[in-house]
């Protein structure tokens, strides 16, 4: 932490306040605020937290000017290229990456807890026959606290990290049945001969009656699509994981609330909004037509998943997986009128005028809802496959916090906007 510091007056009682300045490995400085109230009788108002740090975290840093994304330092592109998920979850959960015998130990441990309880099923019947894949998730989820209590303690280590493998382990089999469930399917037992999104696929995709072969091609590409969607600093999901685990709930508790959060359009169903559009289009041959509409101010046809909160150059998850989809399309030989319309409209929008000035580049949830309708996985399920690559950023930075311990519990402030004092009038008075 820096000792410089920045000094704040307030000109009509003449009183002051010196806010120090708190410094990170990299990025900007933030202002520590905290005295403010006390010394100057002042709030700071920030909505949706875009000026605000939440926390200190030493998981993940974005640069969103230079489309710059770490996970504990090390680059994206890198990790991608190289790395796949479990080493990922590992290297977020752990903060550096394993040795071949941590990574051993690491693997095996999450296969072993890949089964999720028996009587879950009975839970699972009790949804509608045509629930909302996230919707289960969500209740799903937050059951297994009644089933694992015996290790949900937040001030022991121990209970911190089984807790986390359990996890990791057992939210792709929780996804898969959910989706069985949809389909009207029975649910498939985790293979745990195979590898992490291997065996994913087959709970999704095989079938009692017939022999199901993964396709290494669309295991390879979940694998990227889950790394690039491990985490992503405190976005919404993430900051809520925080926000009730500052509270001192159970860590699956926090999960299920961050699964709630990632529901949201605004969030984690992007992907799924940008079907939506495509779908809209109809074909190729209408892209132009659709590029018109997006660019007068008087239509209200929008372009889903170009452009980024965060990040004012090319998202550097795009790049990667741009090069994905097209290898995934191509290998697997898919000839889709809806992929075709998001092909023509990626070329259209790498070259215009309009986007490029603006930087409205393809963003991640343009191209992932395309490998994902490429593997044939529904639109229902976009935000479900998201919330799987996702738990390994949530539990990390729930680990994070948890560990420093004295956490305090988070406690926003408000500008009241309601009306001043009155009193209560009898209802025959009124």
């Amino acid at each position: 932490m820096s000792t410089s510091k920045l000094t704040l007056s307030d000109p009509d009682s003449g009183r002051s306040v010196d806010l120090p300045v708190v410094r990170g490995t990299l990025g900007d400085p933030a202002l520590d605020v905290a005295k403010i109230n006390r010394d100057l009788g002042y709030f700071t108002f920030d909505p949706g937290f875009v000026s605000t740090c939440s926390t200190r975290s030493a998981i993940t840093y974005i640069d969103g000017d230079k489309g710059v994304l770490l996970y504990r330092g090390y680059p994206i592109e890198q990790l991608a290229e190289q790395s796949n998920f479990l080493e990922i979850a590992y290297l977020l959960i752990n903060g550096e990456l394993p040795n071949p015998t941590q990574y051993h130990d690491f693997t095996e441990q999450v296969t072993h807890h890949t089964m999720i309880h028996e009587s879950l099923k009975t839970f699972m019947n009790g949804f509608h026959y045509n629930a909302h894949p996230m919707a289960m998730m969500c209740g799903m989820v937050g059951s297994l606290a009644a089933f694992y209590h015996d290790s949900l303690d937040p001030d022991n280590p121990h209970h911190r990290m089984v807790t986390a493998i359990r996890l990791i382990a057992k939210m792709p089999t929780i996804a898969a049945a959910c989706y069985k469930h949809m389909v009207g399917q029975p649910a498939v037992y985790p293979k745990n001969s195979l590898g992490y999104c291997s065996r994913f696929l087959d709970m999704m995709f095989s079938v009692p009656a017939e022999d199901y072969e993964v396709d290494p091609v669309a295991a390879k590409a979940l694998d990227l699509l889950f790394i690039l969607h491990a985490d992503h600093e405190q976005n919404a999901s993430t900051s809520t994981v925080r926000l009730v685990g500052s509270s001192g709930a159970n860590p699956i508790a926090c999960i299920a609330a961050g699964v709630a959060a990632l529901w949201g359009p605004a969030h984690g169903g992007a992907n799924e909004a940008v079907l939506e559009m495509l779908t809209e289009i109809g074909t190729k041959d209408q892209v132009g037509k659709a590029v018109a509409r997006a660019k007068d101010k008087n239509d209200n046809f929008r372009l889903m998943g170009f452009g980024h909160r965060v990040y004012k150059n090319f998202d550097p998850r795009a790049k990667i997986i741009s090069k994905m989809t097209h290898e995934v399309l191509n290998k697997l030989g898919i000839h889709d009128p809806l992929l075709e319309v998001a092909m023509a409209l990626e070329e259209v929008a790498l070259k215009d005028d309009y986007f490029v000035e603006r930087k409205l580049y393809p963003n991640v949830d343009f191209y992932s809802g395309i490998i994902y309708k490429a593997l044939n996985i529904p639109v229902e399920m976009f935000t479900v496959m998201f919330a799987l690559g996702r738990t390994a950023g949530w539990i990390a930075h729930w680990l994070e916090q948890n560990a420093e311990g004295n956490v305090k519990i988070g406690r926003p402030r408000q500008i009241y906007t309601g009306s001043a004092h009155r009193d209560y009038v009898a209802m025959e008075s009124r």
